[in-house]
């Protein structure tokens, strides 16, 4: 029996093979055709295939069931015979003595495919994760480059600063100073102010500031105002905070929450509010100092609760200053070695709610569940905490300097490897090991 384009020899005729044999082949086809004709051929989900200009003989299936090569079975799956009536898929390999399969489509697919990219001169298309990776590679220069750009000068620039006797807010009144800033420093007290303004330059200029007295607030509203005149307030940091008293909620009375929250939330609040309009005068920036502690709450007291609120507030004033051109930043650090994470005085203050706390509440923690918490805590703030406090600073000085200032920053290697993961994780596993790491009370239900 004569053979065709390489192809194994028949078994079977269908009838109308006998009439269409006579006719010759058209061309192959090429180009769009071709690719309609690759399209059209999905696997199982078709069961009748029509090329443009007449039927598909399915020579392909002939070519895979005898291993011919892929190439003349594309050239025989583009011939279109027949002018213009259908032939069912299983009907056409039937005529050619081989069973229509999943795998017969998927040699006819890849050889109309390759026969496509050879008429066009073409190399197989880019996998999909080349675009993704791409894209990636882009963004992040995009970013990188944005990130790097910094306002043209801080000469006349005014930045208040609150909370500056110790920590955070001294050391950054100082790296400001020598930057060039005009750095207007908020003391709690008036032996804060005199040592800060010791090895500072005269630009440097303190007041006494209490965040939690509105006539204080309003004496140093007063005093920036006449330190910054028509050009107003390039910069607000909030930076003054307390922490203590840290642990157990039900250790806490209302009195313990209040005096947290007043200092870190509601001073936050009422200096931002009053040194607004300056701000927007200057189209400046406010950075509120929040924590990771914000994000993920890992104790009881009045810190973690108040620290969620600057995270709240910062939020909402960022979104209604937006077309002001202020900026609002948030620094969420992690633990640092400072006077807020000093084991004394935390320690102290546990003792003290613990002293004071009902006699049939601390029965059912037990006499060692102090001890053990102490133990626990003092465990963790040594080995967690970092002593080089200049990572903070320097994520505020870029907050003040970049002409795009992130939203949120996160020094601290626990911030960026324990708590912002931590944060994302569910309730239930965060639950979990914080009650595996703390001591178990003496009398409980699980």
């Amino acid at each position: 029996m004569q053979r065709r384009g390489g192809l194994a020899p028949q078994q079977r005729r269908h009838p109308a093979e006998q009439t269409r044999a006579k006719r010759p082949p058209p061309a192959p086809l090429v180009g769009p055709e071709l690719l309609l004709l690759g399209l059209r051929l999905r696997r199982g989900s078709v069961s009748r295939l029509q090329a443009p200009g007449g039927d598909l003989r399915l020579r392909a299936a002939s070519a895979w069931a005898t291993d011919v090569a892929a190439e003349p079975a594309a050239q025989w799956a583009a011939h279109c015979l027949n002018g213009g009536r259908e032939l069912r898929c299983v009907d056409a390999a039937a005529s050619l003595g081989c069973t229509w399969t999943d795998s017969v489509n998927q040699v006819l697919r890849g050889a109309v495919s390759s026969a496509k990219n050879r008429s066009k001169g073409l190399q197989p298309p880019c996998p999909m994760w080349c675009y993704v990776v791409v894209f990636l590679i882009i963004w992040c220069l995009g970013w990188f480059l944005r990130d790097k750009r910094t306002i043209d000068t801080v000469t006349n620039k005014h930045v208040f600063i609150t909370g500056c006797d110790t920590g955070f807010g001294n050391l950054l009144a100082r790296r400001l100073d020598r930057k060039g800033f005009k750095v207007l420093a908020g003391c709690l007290t008036q032996k804060g102010a005199d040592d800060l303004q010791t090895g500072t330059s005269p630009n440097l200029k303190t007041t006494l500031l209490d965040v939690t007295s509105t006539e204080s607030i309003k004496r140093a509203v007063q005093w920036v105002a006449a330190e910054v005149g028509e050009k107003g307030l390039h910069a607000l940091v909030n930076n003054a905070g307390v922490a203590n008293p840290i642990g157990p909620t039900e250790w806490m009375t209302v009195h313990d929450y209040r005096k947290v929250m007043e200092v870190n939330t509601f001073g936050t609040i009422e200096v931002t509010l009053n040194f607004l309009p300056m701000i927007k005068r200057a189209t400046g920036r406010v950075v509120n100092m929040a924590s990771v502690l914000g994000r993920l709450s890992a104790n009881g007291g009045g810190y973690c609760v108040s620290k969620y609120a600057v995270e709240a507030f910062s939020d909402s004033l960022r979104r209604d200053m937006y077309h002001f051109g202020v900026k609002v930043c948030i620094i969420e650090p992690g633990f640092f070695k400072t006077a807020v994470t000093s084991l004394d005085s935390i320690e102290d203050a546990l003792q003290k709610l613990w002293n004071q706390m009902d006699p049939d509440a601390r029965r059912t923690y037990g006499d060692k569940y102090f001890q053990n918490y102490l133990r626990v805590q003092r465990t963790i703030m040594t080995f967690i905490c970092d002593p080089d406090i200049s990572k903070v600073p320097k994520c505020i000085e870029h907050a003040l300097e970049a002409r795009h200032p992130r939203t949120r920053y996160s020094p601290g290697w626990d911030a960026k490897l324990v708590w912002i993961p931590g944060s994302y994780l569910p309730a239930f596993i965060i639950d979990a090991v914080l009650a595996f790491i703390l001591p178990k009370p003496a009398h409980r239900a699980r």
